[in-house]
């Protein structure tokens, strides 16, 4: 009883460190108290479940919507800059808008043309 309650302490631990530093990747020994036949099989389930929710939430975003290319400057008299913005919307029109927006937060306040739009 104490060493599943210590694996699920040290589990949790695990997720809370990966979910504060999002650029981590979880370690391979995370996967090896699923892979225990002691019957924990939900738990298990919930873990594979979260991974695959977050890889398909990433996998997603490049699936569907739009990958806009911007000419912008920063002054009127320069020459133009390409600006890429992944939008995850379905819409032409509002993946535009997106990236406008988006390149004049980045500190782009000229947006000359519309480069290109493609599908993802």
């Amino acid at each position: 009883m104490s060493d599943e309650l210590s694996e699920f302490e040290q589990s949790i631990k695990r997720e809370i460190d990966a979910f504060m530093k999002p650029g981590h990747e979880p370690s391979p020994s995370r996967d090896l108290p699923i892979g225990k036949a002691s019957g924990h099989k939900g738990r298990g389930k919930k873990k594979s479940s979260a991974r695959a929710g977050a890889a398909e939430q990433s996998a997603q975003s490049y699936k569907t919507g739009h990958l806009v290319r911007l000419a912008v400057r920063t002054r009127k008299l320069e020459t133009d800059t390409v600006f890429e913005h992944r939008s995850t919307s379905i819409s032409k029109l509002e993946a535009q808008l997106e990236a406008e927006k988006a390149a004049k937060q980045a500190g782009y306040p000229i947006i000359g043309y519309v480069i290109d739009i493609q599908r993802l």
